[in-house]
């Protein structure tokens, strides 16, 4: 692209409207402009320049900011979606992802699944749109940035009569000694803190051009702002899950790779005692009936020493111990364990008996651990059972008569077992599930009974670890200095110089506050005898 020599002698990149030193008009369309458009000073913007090679439509796209308020419009249009079911993370563990949602809420619940909405923020397409709305941040602040802050650096003091004459506050008064004048309007200038430059006579005064980055400092803001959100789906850096964990169990804690271990001594659980606590909770408890007073897990952390040989038994150090409270955490390592929920009262174990339906007689009694059953049990006298099948949660028969199971949990659970005797060797078929004890093949000569229940408690613990806050607490601060630095300043100019006719031109511009601006034009032209400049856009406005 060729650059565009000014009359001034100065060379603008291609594309530019007003020259970047003398503010002289370069296009035929701002030449019949009544006003001059000053939001980038006219200065040459790549996205209006450029528009041949796959880069330069890309550059172009992004750098639009209609694409850049589609691209958030899409993403919080998105995230409202992402509430109407709830995430994977508050589903009951109860059955997968996948079949969870067209279970409990049919069609839509699968085309919710099938989109990713179940997982919103870790499915690649809403990554994908964050990362295009920090593109678009990028490309749309360097295409303004670069050639405004030139412009601005570049600007001379005397400008074309052309430029001024375009300004929306505009004056030509006829002076006849413009040296003392332009004396008191320096003073009067300096006194409203205006930085004064002088060249030939002519006289420009400017102050708050550091806002005119504000905007671009809250763009700086808000991609470290992103850069902090992408960077908690860096393995590592942010942990937000849900460790259930039964009394006497110990567990690998989620997101440190198998590196620490944790162990639940014991549940806990305080209920608020009617007798005692009822002078100060009497309506809470008249309301509620029974209200938490405390639960806590007790329970032992452990550092695991990785082995490099395979299949040798990790080795674990005890690290310490600490009874986790709601509010009152587990800290380690980055590592942050809090109490969130409980269960009491889950099925550990269920025993049995055999014995003969017609003696009554029994012949032993085994226990069926429900997370780690076994598949032959031994009994007196050479008698044996034989578990065939385990349903945990049994949920009825299927149109075949086959046994079902909701979830792998043992809330509701059932057994198939094949039971061997001296009187049948070859077995007899028992099915047995709470209040349930069928014959399916016909009438048995032995029967299963049941002998016992074992419970214990469970414990939901949410790990949490997040590396990345500082990062998106320094992106909201930048952010909310640009807000500040655009709000509360504005950057103001004022030109004065001697036109070719002999008469003071004064003209004003600022980027936004036009009142503000005419109030200390007024101070700085009082006893001068210059008219103070009208305001161009209402003098069109009532004209048209």
């Amino acid at each position: 692209m060729k650059e565009i020599k000014c009359e001034c002698g100065h060379v603008n990149p291609h594309g530019t409207i007003l020259c970047e030193s003398c503010g002289r008009a370069l296009t035929e369309e701002a030449k019949q402009d009544k006003l001059h458009d000053m939001r980038y000073e006219g200065s040459a913007r790549r996205s209006q320049t450029y528009n041949k090679s796959i880069v330069d439509k890309i550059w172009n796209f992004f750098s639009s900011v209609k694409v850049g308020i589609w691209l958030i419009l899409i993403t919080l249009i998105s995230s409202a979606v992402g509430t109407i079911l709830p995430q994977e993370f508050y589903i009951p563990n109860t059955m997968p992802a996948e079949e969870y949602y067209g279970e409990v809420y049919g069609w839509f619940g699968e085309l919710y699944y099938t989109l990713g909405f179940h997982n919103l923020y870790g499915s690649w397409w809403f990554l994908l749109m964050i990362a295009s709305i920090g593109i678009s941040l990028v490309i749309a602040s360097l295409d303004r940035f670069i050639p405004l802050y030139r412009a601005l650096k570049k600007q001379r003091v005397s400008r074309h009569e052309g430029f001024l004459k375009r300004q929306r506050l505009y004056s030509e008064t006829e002076v006849p000694e413009t040296g003392t004048t332009l004396q008191q309007i320096r003073k009067n200038m300096e006194e409203k803190r205006y930085k004064v430059r002088e060249e030939n006579g002519s006289l420009l005064a400017e102050k708050g051009r550091f806002s005119r980055w504000g905007p671009y400092v809250n763009h700086v803001g808000l991609i470290i702002f992103l850069i902090g959100a992408m960077l908690r789906f860096v393995p590592g850096m942010y942990v937000d899950e849900v460790l259930w964990i039964r009394e006497g169990e110990t567990k690998a804690i989620p997101g440190t790779n198998k590196e620490y271990y944790l162990e639940n001594k014991n549940f806990t659980l305080e209920m608020y005692d009617k007798n005692k606590d009822k002078e100060v909770f009497s309506e809470a408890l008249d309301n509620a009936g029974q209200v938490a007073k405390n639960y806590q897990t007790d329970v032992v952390l452990y550092h695991a020493e990785q082995s490099d040989i395979p299949g040798q038994k990790v080795e674990m150090q005890k690290e310490k111990e600490k009874a986790i409270q709601v509010n009152q955490p587990l800290k380690f390592d980055n590592y942050a364990i809090y109490q969130t929920s409980y269960q009491l009262d889950e099925f550990k174990a269920m025993s049995f008996t055999l014995s003969n339906k017609s003696t009554e007689e029994k012949f032993g009694q085994f226990t069926v651990d429900l997370f780690d059953p076994k598949e032959i049990y031994e009994l007196e006298d050479g008698r044996k059972v034989e578990l065939m099948g385990y349903y945990p949660d049994f949920s009825g028969f299927d149109e075949k008569g086959e046994p079902q199971t909701k979830s792998p949990l043992p809330n509701n659970p059932a057994f198939l077992f094949k039971m061997f005797s001296p009187e049948k060797p070859d077995g007899e078929i028992s099915f047995v599930g709470i209040q349930q004890n069928l014959e399916p093949l016909g009438e048995n000569i032995y029967k299963m009974n049941f002998a016992g229940l074992e419970t214990r408690d469970v414990s939901a613990l949410t790990v949490r670890k997040d590396l990345t806050l500082w990062v998106i607490g320094i992106g909201g601060a930048i952010f909310m200095i640009g807000v500040v630095q655009g709000a509360y300043w504005n950057h103001r100019r004022i030109w004065v110089r001697k036109s070719n006719s002999g008469r003071l031109i004064v003209a004003g511009h600022t980027n936004k506050n036009w009142h503000g601006l005419k109030k200390e034009i007024n101070f700085v032209l009082d006893g001068t005898g210059i008219d103070e400049p009208k305001d161009q856009q209402e003098i069109d406005g009532k004209e048209t």
